[in-house]
């Protein structure tokens, strides 16, 4: 039996293919249709949770909101999305549950159904409720099926994962200004459909995890042991968790105010700025496809060591830059900050071997929560002061990478833990 069928690659029956059989494109191991399919789904996720914030307009107007009740709706996804994925991770991998994918977008199905026709607000925040805790079910297991369908390629398969919710996230506020806005909060029903398509890939792909999830499992304790003393593991710890402190309130300050930036600073209509925001978008998805890859041939630590401080000369320079460079330094600063979260995930699953779900839990769940906080910390700044002070002072973040410097190799400790068991 060749490795990928080991993995759970079904083969033929007697009879012929079986058609509720994934018959996943095979490279080296790696699970090529069900990576394809989880990043599907994560692009159907990120893509409606993503609507909530684009129709806060339209919950205001419906219900009369003041801005601290629309800040409350935040608070409340925000907390479901984001404080709730590393207990999910947590639990699922002492207790793995094949099915809960299905059932988390599920959970997104009905707070849509219910954003959609709620009479009163607080039945608007039992909603978000729902989208969020969708969300935290969805990035821990589905980040495990990832690493389960690498084949040993971690960081490819957690950037093919990945790619996917950047796509995702960027299409969301499109598809709300163009069929939400001119159709009015009725037609976020017509996205329960697209929930629905992703509870039956889910419950394709969870059929394939159950029947895999034993046998890597029981490799896990064997096959990832680093041989690091736990006070190296918490350091190690908590230098990721600044390093993603710095990538996403620099993100942050980006997706949430570059398109002002650029009107403000260069005079450019609504249109053309977006159109900025837009390529950064694009070049973050390029940074994000490539960091898990170069992670797997180089080492995570010298892409997380590029990725963060390697990007500081482009932030520092882009408040004093024309818009031509603008443009350019934004691409760039894109490419750069995106390749690091799959290597920081991959990095940190292989310090605490046999945790996947809690590692991508909160991960994925300090991603939300920073860029949450961060988005309206920096709007706070920039009323205070103006625009163009919030990259002046973002510019500086990238420094803590410097901190990589104190990473362990956890390639080379992973190779001699081996050889020494």
């Amino acid at each position: 039996m060749s490795e990928v069928d080991s993995m759970g690659a079904m083969a033929p029956s007697p009879a012929g293919p079986s058609p509720a059989a994934p018959s996943p494109a095979r490279a080296g191991g790696t699970v090529f249709t069900v990576l394809g399919a989880i990043s599907f789904c994560h692009l159907l996720n990120d893509m409606m949770q993503s609507m909530l914030p684009a129709i806060y307009p339209i919950l205001k107007g419906s219900f009369d909101l003041s801005f601290s009740q629309v800040g409350l709706v935040t608070l409340v996804y925000q907390i479901t999305a984001s404080l709730l994925q590393p207990l999910i991770g947590l639990y699922t991998d002492a207790k793995p549950k094949p099915y809960s994918l299905s059932i988390g977008m599920g959970f997104t199905l009905v707070g849509l159904l219910l954003l959609a026709t709620a009479p009163n607000f607080p039945l608007v925040l039992v909603a978000a409720a729902l989208v969020g805790t969708g969300s935290s079910v969805f990035h821990p297991e589905s980040s495990r099926v990832a690493r389960m369908a690498s084949g040993g390629r971690h960081g490819l398969a957690q950037s093919l994962f990945q790619v996917g919710g950047n796509a995702g996230s960027a299409l969301g506020p499109l598809l709300a200004a163009f069929i939400i806005v001119p159709h009015g909060r009725g037609s976020i029903a017509w996205f329960s459909a697209t929930a629905f398509l992703g509870m039956l890939v889910l419950a394709r792909i969870g059929l394939w995890y159950q029947r895999n999830a034993k046998p890597k499992a029981a490799k896990v304790a064997k096959e990832e042991l680093t041989g690091l003393t736990p006070r190296q593991v918490s350091l190690a710890f908590a230098i990721l968790l600044a390093l993603i402190f710095s990538k996403y309130v620099y993100l942050a300050s980006i997706t949430s105010y570059f398109t002002f930036y650029l009107i403000q600073t260069f005079g450019l209509s609504v249109t053309s700025a977006q159109l900025h925001l837009f390529i950064f978008l694009g070049a973050a998805a390029v940074g994000t496809i490539a960091g898990g890859p170069i992670g797997d041939r180089i080492g995570r630590k010298h892409v997380i060591w590029w990725s963060i401080l390697g990007v500081l000369p482009f932030t520092l320079i882009l408040p004093y830059a024309n818009l031509f460079w603008t443009g350019v330094l934004s691409g760039v600063i894109g490419v750069c900050l995106a390749s690091a979260f799959p290597a920081i995930v991959v990095y940190a699953q292989e310090l605490m071997p046999g945790k996947v779900g809690t590692v991508a839990g909160l991960f994925f769940g300090l991603a939300f929560g920073v860029a949450g906080v961060a988005a309206a910390a920096l709007g706070w700044l920039a009323d205070a002061t103006s625009i163009t002070t919030v990259y002046k002072v973002c510019a500086y973040l990238p420094a803590l990478g410097i901190l990589t410097v104190f990473l362990p190799d956890i390639e080379t400790a992973m190779s001699r833990a081996k050889r020494m068991g």
